[in-house]
């Protein structure tokens, strides 16, 4: 389908030059355009995701002070029950001349001054009812105490208990100058010698004490907050006026604890909520979601204009590179149409180091590499094997790159910046020795460091389940190894092992021995404790390590590939052996010859050799 499409745009039989323009324009333009828009959106959703995550566990915590401050607040009408003066006066009946009740309101009034107005600055007043006798204190002048709009009944009889009643803003007729924004607290007082009720205490506590404790979280000045009941009255809002109103839309909310989105468009509005335990009230948390991505946005658009300039600059950049790429290309056709021809003696002229350089380099090596084949007769399928080797070798890299990076940035979350060092210090160690490819074979004590490394960095991520112990018995220093042979079986130890267990134990041992010849060995041996192999899959996987050993493997499988290596580079006397038994766990061993540094070159001159031509 594809093929007769570009037939019809004639695009097959064009020129060298403007395929690579085309290619260029889609392996490179269009991919990146793609790329960025994808990672815009990625990044912003990104960005909505975690402060839906985060805010609505801030208004946990805020819920929970604001609990603790109201509870605190709530056993300040039990301060009464400590003044003797003031219980006597409330025992009596309300029936005395004017010069004892003037004494009786002085009495009272200076203990409510001195224990609540004079301790608290968020008490505006209090107010005590008892026996048609009121006494009052306040911080500042007030009009309008009555309560003739409550539901709960003021006088002397009622059903309050030991409960404490909030009434809520706008809810009382009483006002105190300035308009300051407030709630009542209401308690019963009773006399529980006679388990009479002897009146009935309020206390005006200004609304500073809610906006204290969410005073962390008004930072973002386009953030707007109200604390309300589940009727939806605002008790608390950031914007004054709106205290003691009613919000109608809590009727068409999701949710009462989390994050979720209304609107639509530039309108959107991320709104996080989380309701207290004992008083049921909502904390709501509202910003408009254009704000949470306004940085996001400048960095798009700065991105859209060095986009656009990136590509003009490399669209001039690949008109003059298929320039120069074509013309020695056409100059090397007329070259290999010799070579096809069976010219096998002509030479190729190299003027440049550029890719068409190597190119020219490169076919003049394989044709110089192909006359001495024939010359000494080289075996194609020994070569063949050999090249497959390396291409295995070469898929044996660290598979848990993400992971590692997934933990390291949980930890910067965390603020763990100790662990986040030493993971970062085991990482460049160990992407260092992975790049480091020029040695086939390096000296064990690098490969044991090599796994230890792996080992501490999997210790960070799983923690407590993962627990591990290296034993050497041998001079690591003096004897070599192949790279890589040790971490693909860990790793694969690691995987299937903490699948089905909480805790996993990870033992490697190095250690000499002496083979069937009488000549001396090394032996890697690798337990662990996992769930085991059950025996139809350890028969299948024994048949693999039997069968041949270059013959096409899943790429991930780490066990086959360290296998094949093996066998490979040392011959069928040496292999990886696999013992399992089910929930028991898995013993892996890997025999290898002792090679010292003086033998090395008894398994690397091969490659040593071809990499000299």
């Amino acid at each position: 389908m594809i093929s007769k499409l570009l037939e019809k745009i004639n695009l097959i039989n064009s020129r060298l030059s403007t395929k690579l323009i085309i290619t260029y324009i889609l392996l490179t333009v269009i991919p990146m355009g793609l790329l960025g828009v994808l990672a815009y959106y990625e990044y912003t959703k990104s960005i909505e995701e975690k402060v839906g995550e985060y805010i609505p566990k801030l208004l946990k915590q805020a819920n929970h002070n604001l609990e603790n401050s109201l509870g605190e607040l709530e056993r300040l009408p039990d301060l009464i029950y400590s003044s003797s003066d003031v219980m006597s006066v409330l025992r009596d009946n309300g029936f005395k001349n004017q010069s004892q009740l003037n004494q009786d309101r002085f009495v009272v009034e200076s203990f409510l001054t001195n224990t609540y107005l004079d301790n608290s600055s968020e008490i505006l007043g209090a107010f005590l009812l008892s026996k048609n006798r009121s006494f009052v204190s306040t911080r500042i002048p007030y009009d309008g105490f009555n309560l003739e709009n409550l539901t709960i009944p003021y006088g002397e009889e009622h059903e309050l208990g030991e409960k404490v009643e909030l009434i809520l803003p706008k809810q009382a007729s009483l006002k105190f100058d300035g308009n300051p924004p407030y709630i009542l607290l209401m308690k019963q007082v009773t006399d529980f010698d006679n388990r009479k009720p002897l009146g009935t205490l309020f206390l005006a506590v200004k609304l500073s004490f809610i906006e204290n404790v969410l005073a962390d979280l008004e930072e973002e000045k386009n953030a707007v907050m109200w604390v309300m009941d589940r009727n939806g009255q605002v008790i608390f809002h950031t914007d004054a006026s709106k205290i003691g109103s009613v919000f109608s839309e809590i009727k068409n909310y999701p949710l009462y604890n989390g994050s979720f989105q209304t609107g639509i468009g530039q309108d959107k509005t991320l709104i996080s909520v989380n309701q207290s335990a004992r008083h049921k009230w909502i904390l709501v948390h509202s910003i408009p979601l254009k704000h949470l991505t306004m940085e996001t946005d400048v960095v798009r658009n700065v991105t859209v204009i060095a986009f656009f300039i990136l590509v003009i600059i490399t669209s001039l950049i690949s008109v003059f590179l298929a320039w120069s790429v074509t013309k020695p290309i056409k100059k090397l056709g007329h070259i290999m149409q010799e070579v096809e021809g069976g010219n096998l003696s002509v030479s190729i002229p190299v003027h440049s180091k550029d890719e068409v350089g190597v190119l020219a380099q490169s076919f003049d090596s394989m044709l110089t590499e192909i006359r001495e084949l024939i010359q000494k007769n080289y075996s194609i399928e020994i070569r063949q094997k050999d090249a497959e080797l390396y291409a295995l070798q070469s898929q044996i890299n660290p598979h848990f790159m993400y992971n590692t990076l997934q933990t390291i940035s949980m930890a910067v979350e965390d603020g763990e910046s100790e662990t986040v060092v030493e993971m970062v210090t085991l990482l460049g160690r160990m992407l260092r020795y992975s790049l480091s490819n020029k040695d086939r074979l390096v000296p064990i004590s690098l490969e044991v460091d090599h796994i230890e490394d792996f080992l501490k960095i999997q210790k960070y991520r799983f923690e407590e389940r993962l627990s591990y112990k290296i034993q050497t018995k041998l001079d690591t220093g003096s004897y070599f190894t192949p790279k890589f042979i040790l971490q693909p079986v860990v790793e694969n130890s690691i995987k299937y092992g903490l699948e089905k267990r909480k805790g996993l134990c990870i033992q490697i041992l190095v250690n000499e021995i002496m083979n069937e010849q009488g000549k001396k060995d090394i032996l890697f041996t690798i337990r662990d404790n996992g769930p085991g192999i059950n025996e139809e899959k350890l028969t299948e996987l024994k048949s693999k390590l039997k069968s041949d050993p270059m013959g096409k493997r899943e790429s991930g499988f780490g066990i086959l590939n360290v296998h094949a290596r093996v066998m490979m580079m040392f011959g069928d006397l040496y292999e990886l052996r696999v013992h399992s038994s089910i929930e028991i766990g898995t013993e892996i061993t890997i025999q290898i010859p002792a090679i010292l540094n003086s033998e090395i070159s008894n398994y690397v001159g091969i490659r040593e050799e071809g990499e000299g031509k």
